[in-house]
């Protein structure tokens, strides 16, 4: 397998330079943003925002240079935008390219705009990320960052690890390849369907985690909430054809647990604040980069609809969060469900 010595990133928000200054330990880096601000700031002083750079991390605002220089890219850009991020880089991408995304979160065709779905979406319509590049682009081998990747916590140079999921082992061995460190370790799935939904799914959890501790809920509750959420988001999952080991794994509970309980973690915040009053527009408004959960606990909440069994978790959680339901009674009716099995997805 060839050495890779250059790599693409495309997407200069937090998680997308934690990427970048990962792979600079084993690669040149080539980070694309619109912002020709950040690129002056990135490529004269080696900063983007307070966030120091290593020298070999060059910034472009040009997407024809990234796809001629780099055959690796991993896009790394919320989901609202990827389809058209990836509209305008198709025309340059070769069957030969191979991209790893990490993006946390779903598509709606046709629709990917929207923060509160409310008329109905058609299931065909419903995409991760890697079914966005397969259908906008020529790109065959593709795969997913995923697992418990908290961006503070790894700029700060803390041991922790991610998983890079794909069909194709040359992706995984390329992932392993250009992100592993003495800090940083890449476990391989070949399952990336179930690996992109976990880490999809696991965000609105969070959203229903920082609503519990905004609400001064203590680790009882937040424990019910993670393991019966965890539950509904299998059941959300292998409706759109997922596995189940994957939510059992470091891209599941891992990133679940990490998430549910870190305050660096955008989703936990959002929840905090809808528990001080604030609405999802004042945190989507204010908010440098979205959390990912607001718009996915939407469509969850339409996936919820379509499964054999109930999911009361997801139900509560939008109707607190989009219908104004107060959260008190939220609770109430969580406590007098009538739960059957506790565990019914194996």
């Amino acid at each position: 397998m060839a050495q890779i010595t250059t790599v693409g990133v495309i997407g200069a928000g937090k998680f997308g330079t934690t990427v970048s200054s990962l792979i600079s330990k084993n690669a040149d880096v080539l980070l694309y943003t619109r912002n020709p601000n950040r690129v002056e700031s990135i490529n004269r002083h080696h900063k983007n925002g307070d966030i120091d750079l290593p020298t070999n991390i060059e910034a472009t605002t040009s997407l024809e240079r990234l796809a001629t220089e780099c055959t690796l890219i991993l896009p790394i850009v919320p989901s609202m935008n990827f389809r058209d991020m990836m509209k305008s880089i198709s025309p340059m991408l070769r069957p030969e390219h191979i991209l790893i995304h990490g993006t946390k979160g779903l598509d709606v065709k046709n629709n990917s705009k929207a923060i509160d779905y409310k008329d109905k979406i058609q299931l065909d319509h419903i995409m991760t990320m890697s079914e966005v590049i397969r259908d906008e682009s020529s790109v065959i081998r593709i795969g997913c960052l995923s697992g418990p990747n908290i961006a503070t916590e790894i700029l700060a140079g803390q041991p922790t690890a991610t998983v890079v999921a794909s069909g194709f082992n040359e992706v995984i061995h390329l992932g392993r390849q250009v992100l592993e460190s003495e800090k940083f370790f890449v476990f391989g799935s070949n399952s990336l369907k179930g690996a992109e939904m976990a880490g999809a799914l696991k965000n609105y959890i969070a959203l229903g985690a920082g609503l519990l501790e905004g609400h001064g809920m203590g680790r009882n509750m937040q424990a019910l909430l993670m393991t019966r959420g965890l539950r509904e988001m299998i059941h959300i999952s292998k409706l759109l054809g997922s596995d189940v080991e994957s939510f059992l794994g470091t891209a599941g509970i891992g990133d679940l647990f990490a998430t549910c309980t870190s305050k660096d973690s955008r989703n936990f915040i959002a929840g905090t604040r809808l528990a001080k009053g604030e609405t999802i527009e004042d945190i989507v408004n204010s908010s440098d980069e979205i959390a990912e959960g607001i718009r996915t606990l939407s469509i969850a909440n339409q996936l919820s609809d379509e499964i054999d069994t109930t999911a009361p978790i997801t139900k509560l959680l939008y109707s607190v969060m989009f219908g104004g339901y107060p959260f008190e009674r939220a609770i109430q009716s969580i406590m007098r469900y009538p739960f059957t099995s506790d565990v019914d997805f194996l």
